[in-house]
């Protein structure tokens, strides 16, 4: 590969940049009109306006973005995650204008991206999967069957969901009907699909990723488990690897399925396996991200191995350079999410300019963003500024680290959910390990002022 478009911004578009730099390929940055100052613009070789702030017209307008590509000669495309990162039209456009997609193939997008057919497949290959709906259900009564079949409580999901909209519990037959319609027009409006499916709700589960790799001569590894159970609104808020439920056997076992979900969808690149365990440890599929993930700094930090250029060697044909008894686990890592909301106003999105920043450093400190003291943060686009990743030989040290880092991160001007990750790492049950996906909720929250 000789030219690389990044078809995105923030600090993955800054994160692919960097990898691409140090490879000596060349990049092509696309931005909208209120981006034009953004970080990503000013590191890449060139730097295109493709649009207005609104995403559809700029992050989102695959005619403008090939037209880029074209007219730079950039030989590939890099989605980040996010925006287009998987959207099989648009593999499937960048597959027929000769430009590389750096992902998966469109047809492949395709199967993992519709959350039903994709559980049917792994039914098929004997990997377990959470009780529920035999694919998409087609009206009301056919979900009151489900659901009397199953029992309550269940969720209702979006097929084609992701980013933690489209997703409802539903707790007794009373409150179907209701929740049904509001996931069906959450679905319609999010995705531009309102097919949705039921799943049985797994109480007290812990949700823990596999990071996979596939290349494309028929090799697959997997690089460990994260821990994204730290969540609010279905919405990753804290991971960390390894998890303090997972011992090396249920790694293998966990490690072993991952990579036969991927064979089975005859997956390429760089992609995630995500399940859910119950408190006896039994783990069930629930989806796989065909894309690099916001938390894959974890995973390098553990293991040492570059995700980006993984990807984009992988896309480039070559084969993997190492095997899974090559991959060595050292060490804990933990990553918080910087966002730019104010979590006492429930956490509404705060916009506008940083006028002083400073950000942590040291041992073991990573910090992975697009900002800068002067920028202004826009409205249009996700809250999320910047990644602290946290590195120690041990997780109270990783702990200790990141205590440690949020303490010395100032970010003026703006709001920041700093307090609200410190009370987090600092709460005696999350460094204890004792938590679930309904952790911030009952811990954190506990529905005082924060939840207003």
């Amino acid at each position: 590969m000789n030219k690389i478009l990044i078809a995105n911004r923030g600090e993955i578009a800054v994160r692919i940049i960097r990898a691409c730099k140090e490879m000596n390929i060349k990049t092509v940055a696309v931005y909208s009109e209120i981006d034009k100052d953004a970080l990503h613009t000013r590191l890449a070789d060139e730097a295109i306006c493709i649009g207005p702030a609104n995403p559809k017209e700029s992050y989102l307008n695959i005619k403008n973005i090939i037209e880029v590509a074209r007219i730079t000669k950039a030989d590939s495309i890099h989605p980040g995650f996010g925006f287009l990162s998987e959207n099989s039209q648009f593999a499937k456009i960048c597959e027929e204008s000769h430009i590389k997609f750096i992902g998966p193939k469109s047809e492949v997008i395709d199967l993992l991206g519709n959350k039903s057919n994709s559980k049917e497949l792994m039914k098929k290959e004997g990997i377990p999967v959470i009780p529920g709906s035999d694919g998409s259900i087609k009206d009301l009564s056919q979900a009151e069957k489900v659901c009397e079949d199953i029992g309550y409580p269940v969720l209702l999901k979006a097929a084609s969901g992701g980013g933690g909209k489209g997703i409802r519990l539903v707790k007794s037959k009373e409150e179907l009907e209701t929740n049904y319609n509001i996931v069906k027009t959450e679905a319609k409006n999010s995705f531009n699909d309102d097919e949705i499916y039921i799943e049985k709700y797994i109480k007290e589960p812990r949700h823990v990723e596999i990071q996979i790799l596939a290349d494309e001569h028929g090799n697959v590894v997997h690089l460990g488990e994260r821990d994204c159970t730290v969540q609010r609104n279905h919405q990753k808020v804290i991971e960390e690897t390894p998890s303090t439920i997972v011992d090396e056997k249920l790694r293998e076992k966990m490690g072993n399925v991952a990579k036969k979900v991927a064979k089975a969808a005859n997956y390429t690149s760089c992609g995630t396996v995500e399940f859910l365990v119950d408190s006896d440890k039994n783990f069930y599929f629930m989806e796989m991200n065909t894309r690099i993930q916001v938390e894959h700094p974890i995973t390098e930090m553990r293991t040492g191995i570059d995700l980006v250029k993984e990807q984009i060697r992988i896309a480039a044909g070559e084969e993997l350079k190492f095997k899974q008894k090559d991959i060595n686990f050292k060490g804990h890592s933990i990553e918080c999410r910087i966002n730019a909301e104010n979590p006492n106003m429930n956490f509404m999105p705060s916009p506008g300019k940083i006028n002083e920043m400073n950000l942590p450093g040291g041992n073991g400190i990573r910090v992975d963003t697009a900002i800068y003291s002067g920028y202004t943060i826009p409205a249009n686009y996700d809250s999320m500024i910047a990644k602290i990743i946290a590195f120690g030989t041990s997780r109270n040290e990783a702990i200790s680290k990141m205590k440690r880092a949020l303490e010395e991160l100032v970010i003026d001007g703006i709001n920041i959910n700093r307090d609200f990750l410190f009370d987090i790492i600092t709460n005696p049950n999350f460094i204890r390990g004792n938590f679930d996906t309904s952790f911030i909720e009952k811990e954190i929250l506990k529905g005082e002022a924060k939840n207003k």
